[in-house]
């Protein structure tokens, strides 16, 4: 028996057992009576759309890794499925929606094990569709953005610290930055800081966190600055983008809460910023002389999605096609700077293109806002996002630097130098993607008769 497991079990154990007396929420008929059955199917779609992208991600990040780390990586995003899941039902849904303790944090108590998180509509949260409904839409958030994390610290780390560490930044990282940005008694929202769909709360918080990873963990043993590594399956990455793009409609136009005219500008602002960004990030790498891409289009996709997350219902749709564009160049322009000049060994860039793209977007939203803009002349909106991005900066890489020394001092953090040269996937999980002569061989060897021949061939792959 492994030791190390020991407590992680028993807590689950305790937890699934608890579970079965937890009580079972009420709704009352005014709140029945408030429900809107369209909103409610739109925000069921939405809700599994935005599942669909961690799975997304998963592949996106899998395909861009070495060979040897391809399914450990892709395990990292898609745990967080389970992880982040059991937390939100006992606590995290509560910290971050509870009732609010100075616009700070929610009250751990309110709906501890989805107490009071029943089938009726709540007219602060959740005004025409089942709270539970709201607790699930809020769920698929909270679970993406630690798997956003992975990308910088992709290749060298300990896969039971990674748990750990995941568990600790939902609790102290996401929940509060959730309640400041989207309660309604959240200190940023009562400011008049806007984030339509996550571009601080998830985007921002996840690259200044993986920056604190990166500078924590340290650069990988054959890491050289300036040269990537080749990535070991570029379908991997385009089939990731891909649902990526699908499951972000649920991601913006979900964020409207209804099926509404907001929904369908968020929708439309998605989709065109992200194909800006996409031509934007390959012409920029044709114009400075690199080749036109597959991976540089999956990258520039991402970030005009990311790009655009905060300020999907509050633009028209010209200036998404602005923010696409520009926050592609933005971004492009800090990796190769990032990669060149810093030494700071981001396996993925997840701080250049989420952290970067989410500040672009954060920005850009307080420019382009309707009506309280700084396009528009109103100058409070952008200073105030000014003044959130320092805090959430210092907030975020501070404490997710403190959450690593923590983490670090219970479980290491990084693998041993021979586990990192053998790769994570048979060192931490004892699995492995086959490689193509290894199919080829054992096609052949399953083919070949006892006297020699081979049979009517059949395709390997």
């Amino acid at each position: 028996m492994k030791k190390q497991w020991l407590i992680p079990f028993l807590i689950l154990t305790l937890i699934a057992c608890a579970a079965i007396f937890a009580p079972a929420s009420v709704a009352t008929e005014s709140s029945l009576q408030a429900l809107n059955t369209a909103d409610t199917a739109w925000m069921l779609m939405a809700s599994g759309l935005v599942l669909l992208m961690t799975p997304g991600l998963s592949f996106f990040y899998g395909g861009m890794v070495s060979f040897k780390n391809v399914v450990s990586t892709m395990l990292q995003s898609f745990i967080s499925l389970g992880v982040v899941s059991m937390l939100w039902v006992v606590v995290g849904f509560s910290l971050a929606f509870g009732e609010s303790f100075g616009g700070v944090i929610g009250n751990p108590t309110t709906f501890f094990m989805f107490r009071n998180v029943h089938l009726g509509a709540d007219p602060t949260l959740a005004p025409t569709i089942p709270l539970l409904l709201f607790a699930l839409f809020q769920l698929k958030f909270a679970i993406i953005t630690p798997a956003l994390i992975t990308g910088s610290f992709a290749e060298r780390i300990k896969f039971s610290g990674y748990l750990l560490f995941i568990i600790l930044f939902t609790l102290f990282i996401y929940t509060p930055l959730a309640h400041w940005t989207w309660h309604p008694n959240g200190f940023l929202r009562k400011w008049g800081v806007l984030d339509f769909a996550g571009g601080t709360v998830v985007h921002m918080s996840a690259g200044f966190a993986a920056l604190a990873g990166a500078v924590f963990l340290g650069k990988r043993h054959n890491f050289t600055q300036g040269h990537a590594a080749a990535p070991a399956n570029i379908p991997f990455v385009v089939l990731g983008t891909g649902l990526l793009w699908f499951g972000w409609f649920g991601f913006n136009a979900g964020s409207a809460l209804a099926a509404n005219g907001t929904a369908t500008l968020a929708f439309a602002t998605t989709n065109f910023a992200s194909a800006a960004a996409m031509i934007s990030w390959v012409f920029w790498d044709a114009l400075n002389g690199r080749k036109i891409s597959a991976l540089g289009a999956c990258i520039g996709a991402v970030v005009g999605l990311v790009a655009i997350t905060p300020a999907a219902g509050y633009v028209t749709i010209g200036q998404s096609l602005f923010i696409g564009f520009a926050s592609a160049i933005i971004s492009n322009g800090v990796v190769y700077l990032f990669n060149n000049k810093t030494g700071i060994d981001d396996t993925l860039d997840v701080f250049p293109c989420h952290g970067v793209g989410g500040i672009a977007g954060m920005l850009f939203t307080g420019i382009f806002a309707n009506g309280v803009g700084l396009f528009y002349g109103q100058t409070t909106t952008f200073l105030l996002h000014l003044l959130a991005l320092v805090l959430v900066g210092a907030f975020t890489f501070g404490g997710s630097y403190l959450l690593l020394m923590l983490t670090n001092a219970i479980v290491p953090l990084r693998v041993s130098r021979s586990e990192e040269k053998q790769g994570l996937d048979i060192s931490q999980h004892d699995e492995r993607m086959t490689s193509l002569e290894e199919r080829i061989a054992e096609f052949l060897k399953t083919q070949t008769q006892g006297n020699g021949h081979v049979k009517t061939p059949v395709n390997p792959l």
